[in-house]
């Protein structure tokens, strides 16, 4: 639900503060709340960004996965600024270190993430799998993926010709990831 008040551009929302612990999104210039997940999506993001942290260490990559840090100006098409709030993004550690002394929203043109996760709620579940599934497209983010405790079940969508296109992974299955492709990890162990 978006909060009633005039449209705000990025950097009104980049500036905004109604002195509450409640965290924004901007989407078409409306700030909409998110909610508190369940402590089990809370576990999940965790885990998440501790497999891939333990991962890009044993690959020796200068990357680093951060668990709600990071914000994506959207291409939405339309008038006013949006910014998503991802659950967990990887990013090299250049991106992160130049997001040191500003907001941490990586801009249009700027280089995307490696890849986004998003852990789908009851109430995330339509903009999971389609808005931010066309938004992260179009943005060029290699890798998206989407868990889902939902129903069980991981996907992962891979950049292909400017679209993610779909694998699904449900419970035992072992997840496929072009980014982290010796990762040997199933939609159980996420979830």
């Amino acid at each position: 639900m978006a909060i009633a008040t005039q449209r705000l551009t990025l950097e009104d929302y980049l500036a905004y503060d109604d002195d509450s612990d409640t965290r924004y999104e901007l989407v078409n210039g409306e700030l909409v709340p998110m909610s508190l997940g369940t402590g089990r999506h809370g576990a999940i993001i965790k885990r998440l960004e501790r497999l891939l942290d333990d991962e890009i260490e044993r690959l020796q990559q200068l990357w680093i996965a951060l668990a709600g840090t990071v914000g994506l100006q959207s291409p939405r098409g339309e008038a006013w600024d949006t910014v998503r709030m991802t659950d967990v993004t990887v990013l090299t550690l250049t991106q992160w270190e130049a997001l040191q002394e500003r907001e941490a929203v990586i801009r249009l043109k700027e280089p995307p993430p490696l890849l986004v996760v998003e852990v789908v709620s009851a109430s995330t579940k339509s903009t999971d799998y389609r808005a931010k599934r066309a938004e992260y497209s179009v943005l060029d983010i290699p890798e998206y993926w989407i868990c889902d405790p939902l129903k069980e079940q991981g996907t992962v969508c891979t950049l292909l010709e400017g679209w993610h296109e779909a694998a699904v992974y449900p419970g035992e299955s072992e997840v496929e990831s072009p980014t982290f492709s010796d990762l040997k990890l199933t939609a159980k162990d996420i979830l």
